[in-house]
């Protein structure tokens, strides 16, 4: 078992709320959506906010000549690009027309609060004597992280931050070249991650926090506080199995294999 902790940061952002013909209303941020959700979730904030079936809003993300928006990580896009959002659409609200935010001046108004985001992971592990592998037969990950905006695309992110957590503790590592400083992997079949194989039995639950002094959302980032105990329980759970405590990551079988038990 480990704990987990990663800051509840967000970044300024700028967005532009117009209403359109018919009454639908147009959304524009320059934010960058890798598969995260990031246009499900702002649709939904947009649509909370204006008191609209989401299907009648429209998001306008990825072109740096939209209002400016930060980058899509350190776990802020969506407290980010959300609070603007939310502004513009409160503008909108007033004017009628068109609403547009900048949250310069109330992210600095509150950048000496301390907020993060919290969470336990427990592993199961099986260490082979004869080969040296490591596997993980379990991991559950018990979160808490704010407001959850989607429960699905929040699960799926978590699941994905465990399995990178447990590439990070068994298979991800980078070797160079002493001489010429070169990256010796340069491709998957010698850069290893986890395959579905490798994460058969991963779980993730959350404890639902109402903070009002994170974002007008109330939400936290969760991109990376999946990952960053899934590596500590692992390596928990080898010593718990082995009685040797490794610690340099990843506890590759050569590893194991060599220790002195």
């Amino acid at each position: 078992m480990a704990s987990s902790t990663y800051p509840a940061r967000r970044s300024p952002c700028k967005a532009v709320a117009t209403m359109q013909n018919g009454g639908d209303v147009l959304v524009q941020v320059a934010a960058a959506d890798i598969g995260t959700g990031a246009r499900t979730v702002l649709r939904k904030i947009a649509a909370g906010t204006l008191g609209l079936d989401p299907e009648r809003v429209h998001v306008e993300l990825g072109d740096s000549d939209l209002p400016e928006a930060p980058v899509a990580g350190g776990s802020m896009g969506t407290a980010s690009w959300g609070s603007a959002v939310v502004r513009a659409c409160e503008e909108l609200l007033r004017d009628g027309k068109e609403g547009r935010a900048d949250t310069t001046d109330e992210v600095k108004a509150d950048s000496e609060l301390a907020r993060h985001a919290f969470g336990a992971q427990f592993a199961e592990v099986r260490v082979s004597a004869v080969t040296g592998e490591v596997r993980v037969s379990r991991l559950l990950g018990v979160f808490a992280a704010g407001h959850i905006m989607d429960a699905k695309l929040a699960r799926s992110q978590f699941l994905g931050g465990m399995t990178m957590g447990m590439g990070m503790a068994l298979m991800e590592e980078t070797l160079t070249d002493e001489e010429f400083g070169g990256f010796l992997h340069r491709d998957l079949a010698q850069y290893h991650v986890p395959a579905c194989a490798d994460a058969q039995h991963v779980e993730a639950y959350w404890l639902d926090e109402q903070d009002g002094e994170l974002n007008p959302m109330g939400s936290k980032g969760i991109g990376e506080i999946g990952i960053v105990g899934t590596a500590a329980a692992i390596g928990n759970a080898v010593f718990h199995a082995t009685g040797h405590r490794f610690r340099d990551l990843p506890i590759t079988p050569a590893k194991v294999l060599t220790a002195r038990f």
